[in-house]
Formats: structure tokens, sequence, C-alpha cells
């Protein structure tokens, strides 16, 4: 019998949505998988989590039925799936709508707190039926910050969209700064277009405090002090104005406080930069001259830059740099950290605000951070007494690990978890709710890094009784009595509504419909326009205005983060944890908690090949030689790595990888940890100076080896 190919996207929270095309059996069983040719940017080749994926679909210990606690059983880890028992779908959701009715009841419907993030970005998935269901219920609203919240906001408050530089146009570049941006290691579709510029006489340059895989193959890398960016941003403009390099024809034209800004930076020296950031002075001015005197110039700028206590700020000046050269003006020029305002979803039709005129509450329910749970758990007022995880696993990803684990260990605290996998968080579910994967769901898929829309079909049946996050939202509502229509709504329905169809749709949407992607699932957002004799323009989003900015140019002094009290123009201000913020603190190494390669933050962990892949990181502390040598540790050594929430034993390992002060840590599951806890142990809850993100990369600690006598205030 013959096999036939579905079209699918993987979901998992990277850039790329790569378009993904599934094998399927005669028997239904999918039997391979491989990245779809004909996506213009993905190009037909898969990162290697996604490479191995039926080993996640059809994994050992997927979670294929509704489980409960066992009575008496003890929340945590430890005795695995010997804590609960299964149930069926019905008892299931009978319980989960009786629990959380009797919390609304006694607690108020605001001590409810779903939990949830991109552990797919699927659009339906991500946020549709559950977020009408919340709504609807009177829940307490997720302040979702952990991962992109702060870069967005600084984007948006320089440009007014989330908008960049097309991935196919990076080719056509003659420098690129990879700022902060391992592009090999989670954003490999986009090295294809960096590799044909590199042929083509282009430099790569990479500025990051750890020598990433892509920082190993650049032409320069250059080794920052971790939460120096904005001072360096800062310095790179304090060159181009002296030196005359800005692009003034397109600053008159196109932005709009540029001479308060060319005084602002007069004091970011050379000099002054290269005390803070840890370059040379010669280094500050041979990088801004590098980029002010080469035309294409483009700047990749990822997350991680963000996610220091001065993040905001310094993703705020590094996206100004190209309006102060005009790179926008190239085709292969300007920016990237994200491409989503392209992508116009109806988030209103799909989301329901609405709904929550119609909880218990009568209105908005209040905004819990996300980033925050650990102190969300423990004082809140009304206190949280049920908590729904979905598309996340806090209890290894959430910052101040212990105490986010003693939040989820309280034996008050109902935790529902729909999961594929027996995760760390679930751990500490109360009810445990098998999920799909995306070959087992349809979904429709925007992206971060491109801009092509997708449908992802379901390539096959879900395995066991593992039901999709829309399917389980809307029965719930039913169980609860909601009559509202939408709760009814099918997937066919979803897409459609978040298409647009029936109303004027958005101009790059013009024409996609649910029924042009059945028939060619890839489709290219509508933004570029053509010449008289029919050749494509280039799409060029910031080469001249008006902008959709409040004054329709390009804001390199912002009136609204002033009138909030913040910094209208980006200044530069040591994280209180790191080497010049320290003042009085008894930790002197600046500490990466860094993602691991090969996985997706705590997804596909569990996987033993994907894990056989980090061996060499599972449980290492990368340490320079000199910092190591400080404190007798050889390589190998066992060590503890502390600071004042929590002690993690690891091995060292002596690396130039880091810099001096500098130590670094990878991401990993607490159970499959020798310690029994991750780097987020180490990591705080405190904030980044906009949209309230994580300043995950704002962390001092101290290290000794693991025989010596224990630290008094360990």
């Amino acid at each position: 019998m013959s096999t036939r190919t579905v079209h699918t996207v993987c979901s998992h929270d990277c850039p790329d949505s790569c378009g993904v095309l599934v094998t399927i059996d005669a028997a239904g069983k999918a039997t391979r998988v491989q990245g779809d040719p004909s996506h213009p940017v993905t190009r037909g080749f898969l990162c290697g989590k996604v490479a191995k994926y039926l080993d996640r679909v059809y994994a050992p210990d997927r979670l294929l039925y509704p489980m409960r606690r066992r009575k008496g059983a003890p929340k945590g880890p430890g005795r695995e799936l010997d804590a609960f028992e299964r149930i069926s779908w019905d008892e299931a959701l009978d319980e989960v709508a009786r629990r959380l009715q009797q919390v609304s009841d006694e607690h108020g419907s605001e001590a409810i707190l779903p939990y949830s993030y991109a552990g797919t970005i699927g659009l339906l998935g991500y946020g549709s039926m559950d977020r009408r269901f919340f709504h609807r219920l009177g829940a307490s609203q997720l302040g979702r910050t952990i991962c992109s919240a702060t870069g967005g906001e600084a984007l948006e408050s320089v440009y007014g969209i989330k908008y960049g530089t097309e991935p196919e146009q990076f080719a056509h570049a003659r420098l690129i700064l990879a700022w902060g941006a391992n592009v090999h290691g989670n954003n490999i579709h986009l090295w294809p277009f960096i590799e044909e510029a590199r042929r083509n006489g282009a430099k790569l340059v990479v500025i990051d405090p750890y020598q990433t895989r892509t920082a190993a193959l650049a032409d320069w890398h250059i080794p920052i002090h971790p939460g120096t960016d904005a001072a360096l941003a800062l310095g790179m403009m304090h060159v181009l104005v002296r030196d005359g390099l800005c692009d003034l024809e397109y600053i008159r034209e196109n932005t709009t406080g540029f001479d308060r800004l060319a005084e602002h930076v007069e004091e970011y020296t050379p000099e002054r930069v290269a005390g803070i950031t840890g370059l040379s002075a010669a280094e500050v001015e041979q990088l801004a001259r590098m980029y002010g005197t080469t035309q294409p110039a483009v700047i990749r700028m990822n997350y991680g830059v963000q996610r220091s206590e001065n993040g905001g700020t310094a993703a705020r000046a590094i996206a100004m740099l190209p309006a102060l050269t005009g790179a926008w003006r190239y085709a292969g020029g300007g920016f990237q950290l994200s491409t989503s305002g392209g992508f116009p979803f109806d988030k209103q039709a799909l989301e329901r605000p609405d709904l929550m005129k119609s909880s218990p509450l009568g209105r908005p329910s209040r905004v819990l951070n996300m980033s925050l749970l650990g102190q969300v758990l423990a004082a809140s007022e009304p206190p949280v007494k049920a908590l729904f995880v979905y598309n996340s696993n806090p209890a290894a990803i959430a910052p101040d690990q212990a105490a986010v684990l003693r939040g989820l260990a309280r034996p008050d605290l109902f935790t529902v978890v729909h999961e594929q996998f027996l995760t760390d968080t679930a751990d500490y579910a109360d009810i445990l709710l098998p999920a799909t994967t995306f070959l087992e769901h349809r979904d429709i898929q925007g992206a971060y890094g491109h801009y092509y829309l997708q449908l992802s079909e379901q390539a096959v049946e879900p395995l066991g009784e593992a039901r999709p996050n829309v399917w389980l939202f809307s029965q719930l509502a039913q169980r609860m009595g909601f009559a509202e229509p939408c709760f009814r709504d099918s997937i066919d329905d979803l897409i459609r509504q978040a298409l647009h169809e029936g109303k004027e749709q958005p101009a790059t949407f013009r024409g996609i419909t649910l029924e042009l992607l059945e028939k060619q699932p890839t489709q290219r957002l509508r933004l570029h326009e053509e010449t008289a004799d029919g050749k494509e323009k280039p799409w060029l989003p910031f080469a001249q205005g008006p902008f959709p900015t409040a004054s329709g140019k390009i804001e390199l002094y912002s009136e609204p983060l002033a009138k909030r009290g913040a910094d209208a123009l980006p200044t530069f201000r040591p994280p209180r944890e790191s080497r010049l913020g320290r003042e009085g603190s008894p930790y002197p190494l600046e500490f990466l908690a860094r993602k691991a390669d090969n996985y997706m933050n705590s997804t596909f962990v569990n996987l033993p090949g994907h894990r056989k892949l980090e061996t060499a990181y599972n449980g290492v502390l990368e340490m320079h030689p000199d910092d190591a040598a400080e404190r007798g540790v050889t390589d190998g050594a066992s060590v503890v790595a502390w600071n004042g929430r929590g002690s993690l034993p690891l091995v060292a390992r002596i690396s130039r990888k880091v810099g001096r002060g500098v130590v670094a840590g990878r991401l990993h599951w607490n159970k499959l940890s020798a310690a029994g806890h991750n780097v987020n142990l180490l990591t705080g809850q405190h904030l980044t100076d906009l949209a309230g993100g994580p300043a995950l990369y704002s962390v001092l600690v101290d290290v000794r080896l693991a025989d010596s006598l224990t630290n008094s205030g360990d």
C-alpha cells in the first residue's frame, strides 16, 4: 500500500518556523520527517533537534492518558508515575471543572492562574480557546514576560512595530553583526544566507560574552562583559557622530530626537566604554568605523541581550544603530530581532478579552508576572489557589527555582498540567493531562524570523488519549456551563477568525484564506511591490516613513518612556548583579545560565539521543583558567556554584569560551541533573528595565571545590 506526505510546521519556540513534510505509512504511522524543500527560507533541512522528531512523538515515556495524583502521594520528584492513577477524560474534566469552580466560589476567580508560554508557537495552541476560557472564568491574567517582552517593547519604542530585515536579504550584506545571537545554534536557517554573503566578501562579527558555535566561526568574536551591550552601542554612536559617519539626510527625514541623542553620547567615549565592556578603546573604534563605513550592514540581535537588568535599554540602543547610518535604505541592511509584526492575526477575535465582562468579576482581572512565579505563589492577594500549566515547564525554566518549587509543593495549591511528558512541573500536578505534538493536530503559524504564513495539517491521529489545547479548553468551558457559542468554534472557525476572513483583511494578509492555504500551505506575506517592468522590489521596512510611532518617525528620543519615568534616551546602568554593580556583594563571578545547543529551552531534555549530544555539558560549569586557578579548581573537579538563592553542585570544565570573571552552565531538567536542580536555582526574580522580563543573565555567584568547607552563607 502507498504512503502519503503531509505538510506540517515545527511549532517549537524558534524563529525559523520550519516547513516539515511528514511521511505516513498505510497504517497511519509517521515514518519520516524532513524539511520542506519548497520553503524559501528553511529550504528543506531541519535542525538536529527536529530531525529526530519521531523519537519524541513515539517516545516510550509519552504521557498518553489522563492521570490523577494518588491520595497521600506527596508532590515533587521521586515516585514518577507511581504517584498517579489513570482516569478517564470525563473524570478528569469533571474534577478540574469542579475544583476550579470551588476555588472561584471560596477565594474569588482571581485565585486561579493560567501559566503558559511558547511550548507551542502554533497560533491556536499558543493562545485562542484557552484565553477565552480563562477570560470568561475571571482567572488572573498572566503577564507573559519570560522570553521576548523586554526586547519587543524596546523595538516598538523605537520603530512602533516588530519588523526586521528579511532573512533572504542577509545574503546581500557586506557586514553582519550577530549581537547576542547564536545563529548556528538556534537560528540555523539564517546561516546559509550569512554564508552566501561571506562567500561574496562579507564579514561576520559576533558580540557575545560566550564563545558560541557562531562566535567560533566568525571573522571577529568580541567577548563583551555580560550586561554591557548598551554601553558598547552608545560608544559606537559616539564614534559615528564624532567622525561624521551618520547618514544625516536619512536621519533628518526619518527620525526624531537625533540632536538630543548626539549630545547624550558625547560622554560614551571609546575609553570609557572600554572600561565598561572589557574591550580596548581601539576595538570600540574599529567596530564603530567598520559599521559606519560598510553598506549594506545588518544586525541580527537575539533575545539574550535583553535578559540583563539593563536589557531593554541595550535592545533599544542596538536597534537605533541602522537608523543612524541609514542602513535601512539598502537591501541586505538594517536589523532583525523579530518579524512577528508582519503577522497581524486577529487576536481580539481569537482570545475574546470581552468575555471578562461576563466573568464573576465583570471586569478585567489582575495581571500576574510569570517571571515572578515564586513570589506569586508565596504572597499574592488573593492567594493563588489553582494553577493551570500548559505549553510550559516552570519548575525548570522559571527564575529563583527554590522559591518556585516551594510554591508548587504547597498542599493547598490545586495544579493541573497539560503535557506530553512527565516534566519537572508534571511532578507537582494534581491532575495530569496528555497533550498532542504538532504532528497530531491542525494549526496555523506565523514566524518571528521570516515572513511566511503556514498551515500545519494534522499528520497522524493523536497517540493514546492525547488531546490538543483547543479541544481541552472547549470541553472545560462546556463543563463549566459557559453558554457562549465561541466555545464551540472549530479549528477551521478559529483559523478563519485569525485571518480576518469576512472582514477587511490587513494588507499583509490580503487574499490569504484557509482555502488558499489548503491548496498552498506556505504563503509569503503581501509585503512586496513590483517595479514597472514587473520585477519585485526588495522590501525595506524602514527605508522611508511614515512609521507606526506617535511621531510617525523612528524615535531616538522616546516621549512615552519619559512620561513613564524611564530613560527617554538609552543610558547604560550596570546591572546590580554584575562586576560593575556588585559593590558589597560577596559573589565575584558573573554567571551565564545558558540554554543548551541541543535542547529547546527545557524541551527534548528527556530524549536519550538529544541528551547524548549534550553529554559534554550536562552538569558542567565552564570556568576561565585564571578563575579556576585562584580557587584551586582543576578540570573535572567537583565544584559548587552558589549565591544567596542556593548551591548547585557541578563539574568544572576549564575553558576559554568564557572570559575572566565569567562562569557558565546550561539549562537542563532538575530530575535528570545530579543535584536535583538546574541553573535556575541561582537565577533571581529581579526584573529587566522594560516590560518586567526576567534578568536571567544578571546573576552573581562564587565557586568553590565541593570538598572544601561550606561557606557560612551557603
